[in-house]
């Protein structure tokens, strides 16, 4: 049996960026992703043209912000979850969960917390500590699940080309990767840092000053993977090359291969 290719994309914007997304769909052929930043309305989600190009599709839309969804290759993802439990009275939509191939599969977008202090940075920290609570329930069922998405988190200095201009960012504050470094600290496997070991990879690199053409970028899309499911990891990498196309997304395709079955694999191990 073929691995299993996963991904995770930030599209900021599914109608503004659909050329680029259908053109990386035709060539990097991945069988399940993970979308984040739709920006549009369910009404608006473009499933005729994701439909052509060989996916069904899930969706939680939201007008102009937010929005998440998962496409499967040849299938229509089966919904397991919308929305992260814990609060009744968030309607950001920024979770959506599904089973495909075998594989719990939770799609994220996790606020980003800018400005802070303030409002903002409260809610993306309550709203993490919802997913670290659901996290351990999925963790706890011992099923191979995959939480994908823009965490909108780098986890230390090594996953950003420079962290003195960004050191008041939401991205970078302590209790921001406290929260990271707790989720992971449940078991779960964060994958392109198994694979690439200590080495540089950024997913993500903003319009200003030429940051993409200098490889200026931060490492913010994580695929986590349970041990079910990180026992059967064979790659790990992102297209950056989706980040230079015409009207492109400011984040990079990041994706996983997994193996069918379990299998020995050398892997880079973190200093």
């Amino acid at each position: 049996m073929p691995k299993l290719k996963i991904a995770t994309f930030n599209i900021n914007g599914v109608r503004s960026r659909l050329p680029s997304l259908l053109t990386w769909l035709a060539e990097a052929s991945p069988d399940i992703v993970c979308l984040q930043e739709l920006k549009a309305v369910d009404s608006a989600f473009p499933i005729s043209a994701i439909n052509d190009a060989g996916y069904g599709a899930i969706w939680h839309g939201q007008s102009a912000w937010n929005g998440v969804a998962i496409l499967s290759k040849g299938s229509d993802p089966i919904e397991s979850r919308r929305g992260l439990p814990g609060d009744r009275a968030d309607k950001q939509s920024r979770y959506i969960e599904a089973a495909v191939s075998g594989i719990l599969v939770g799609c994220l977008y996790l606020p980003n917390g800018n400005p802070q202090p303030g409002p903002k940075f409260d809610y993306k920290l309550a709203w993490f500590e919802r997913l670290i609570e659901y996290a351990q329930y999925l963790m706890d069922s011992g099923h191979p699940v995959l939480l994908a998405g823009d965490y909108n988190v780098v986890p230390t200095d090594e996953d950003i080309y420079n962290p003195r201009s960004w050191r008041d960012n939401a991205l970078l504050q302590p209790e921001s990767r406290e929260c990271f470094r707790r989720l992971v600290a449940q078991g779960w496997a964060d994958a392109l840092r198994i694979v690439h070991g200590d080495d540089r990879i950024y997913t993500y690199w903003d319009y200003v000053r030429r940051h993409r053409g200098k490889d200026f970028g931060l490492r913010i899309d994580h695929l986590l993977l349970s041990p079910a499911l990180a026992s059967r990891l064979a790659n790990a990498s992102v297209d950056a090359w989706v980040r230079d196309l015409p009207n492109a997304s400011d984040h990079g395709p990041t994706w996983i291969e997994i193996s069918p079955q379990k299998t020995a694999r050398k892997i880079k191990t973190p200093k």
